[in-house]
């Protein structure tokens, strides 16, 4: 488990990189946060498998962890910060010398989840089973299995990095990318559509959502705010994924389909393509959803 945390911290490390098109790291430092609450045996077992964790994500991503920085800190934490040296033809941006947004949007284009949501509410669930009180709200629409499938399911799709889907982003000529984090995915969408150069809206038709999580937040009222396009979605406290959202063709979707399920052995059952991009007023962004694309 604690090996899965050091692994989750890494991709999200790179996500930043990888939603730019970048898909080479030079260098990544650790940052790491002993928890002054750790006794010294907690710390000599847990530290060593969150940092193994950690520099085997970033092995598999082709790079290594040259340094960094260790804290005494109240809250066990572990992060870091990735970079690369590249040409200006190797960063999705049509504004490269600003580097501010991908704004290149042009009618026509869809948009491509390469992970799906709700992985805080997967989380949160698991963490439920140990704490009744809480467990009672959600127990009448989703049984333990569910709750322990959507977990794995989510530490899984966490920890993998979108390094596969930056480089099809070159591949198919993808107009630009963002990750969807802290704002959840219509922030991230909002903010995307609002710097584009073109007259473009973006209409969110459904969802991919991790199977039986839909149903939890609708028991949660707006705790999770998933179904409003708010919910979360980054790592940390061993919680959330990093998301890239790209603006790409059906090809980029079957390729990617093909490999994620290579990868991760299971097949890959959600709509990728989840929203398609009119002509209207770049600030107009219009938010339907289809409840049912759960996977």
């Amino acid at each position: 488990m604690r090996k899965f945390i050091g692994k989750i911290a890494c991709s999200n490390v790179l996500s930043d990189l990888y939603a730019m098109g970048v898909t080479d790291c030079d260098n990544i430092l650790m940052i790491l946060g002993v928890s002054t609450k750790m006794s010294d045996k907690e710390r000599d077992i847990v530290m060593p498998l969150m940092m193994r964790g950690f520099k085997d994500a970033a092995i598999e991503a082709g790079t290594n962890v040259t340094g960094g920085q260790t804290v005494i800190n109240p809250w066990c934490m572990i992060g870091g910060v990735a970079t690369a040296v590249c040409q200006l033809d190797e960063i999705i941006m049509s504004d490269t010398k600003t580097l501010k947004w991908p704004d290149n949007a042009v009618v026509g284009d869809v948009l491509v989840l390469t992970k799906p949501l709700g992985t805080q509410v997967a989380i949160c669930a698991h963490q439920w089973l140990e704490h009744p009180e809480r467990w009672s709200r959600i127990k009448l629409v989703v049984t333990e299995e569910d709750v322990k499938k959507a977990y794995h399911r989510a530490m899984d799709s966490m920890e993998r990095s979108n390094r596969v889907a930056a480089r099809l982003m070159h591949k198919f000529n993808a107009h630009g990318a963002t990750d969807v984090t802290g704002f959840g995915l219509l922030g991230h969408a909002m903010n995307l559509a609002k710097h584009q150069k073109h007259e473009v809206s973006f209409v969110i038709h459904n969802l991919p959502v991790i199977a039986k999580m839909t149903a939890v937040a609708k028991a949660c009222g707006n705790m999770f705010q998933l179904l409003q396009g708010h919910c979360v979605e980054t790592s940390g406290k061993d919680t959330f994924l990093e998301i890239t959202v790209e603006l790409l063709n059906e090809k980029f979707i079957i390729k990617l389909k093909n490999v994620m399920q290579m990868s991760m052995n299971v097949p890959c059952k959600w709509k990728w393509m989840f929203t398609e991009l009119l002509k209207k007023f770049v600030t107009a962004l219009s938010y339907l959803i289809d409840h049912k694309n759960e996977q």
